[in-house]
């Protein structure tokens, strides 16, 4: 099990555009691997390879994590390619932590890639798997959980994530990381 670190907010990797996949083969199927189990690892239902510093394109998402693998998709090259309805979903990000806000999205989607075997698949999504599949194509692009807030909001969040590292930083006795005493 290899367990990758995540990048959170406001690493300025995660706003970066995502190149496409050249070459399906051992090691990206190894960083899929390694996506899946640091997914699981943080009680995930999506990662995407931004968050643990790959900016590349490819997503896992696993939408009933109490029923490990039942549900995993690994996507190489995610691309939408039919969306419909509407719906409004509480959504959260394992790089954007202590922020959750309600975003609206397709509620249904046609999703185009590619799997490790190099097979071109399509996947037809509703509601949860729908949500999880544009949150995860929205990293591949640059696009962050913050940026569906609103301007007062995200000032507000960069405050509050401020003042916690600063405490943070007077519990270790600054950045040096181990306690003052």
């Amino acid at each position: 099990m290899s367990i990758l670190t995540i990048r959170k907010y406001p690493d300025p990797v995660l706003s970066k555009k995502s190149k496409p996949v050249e070459n399906i083969d051992g090691r990206i199927a190894g960083l899929l691997h390694s996506m899946v189990d640091t997914m699981y690892s943080a009680r995930g239902v999506g990662l995407a390879a931004p968050q643990v510093g790959v900016l590349e394109r490819a997503i896992v998402i696993d939408t009933d994590p109490d029923d490990r693998g039942k549900k995993l998709v690994k996507l190489i090259n995610p691309e939408i390619v039919e969306r419909s309805g509407e719906i409004t979903w509480e959504e959260g990000c394992l790089s954007v932590v202590n922020l959750t806000t309600e975003v609206t999205r397709s509620q249904h989607v046609v999703v185009r890639g590619w799997t490790v075997d190099q097979q071109e698949i399509e996947i037809e999504a509703e509601d949860l798997e729908a949500v999880c599949l544009q949150h995860e194509i929205d990293h591949l692009e640059g696009t962050l959980l913050v940026d569906h807030i609103s301007r007062l909001k995200r000032d507000l969040y960069r405050r509050r994530l401020k003042k916690s590292e600063r405490e943070t930083d007077d519990i270790l006795g600054g950045s040096g990381g181990a306690p003052r005493i």
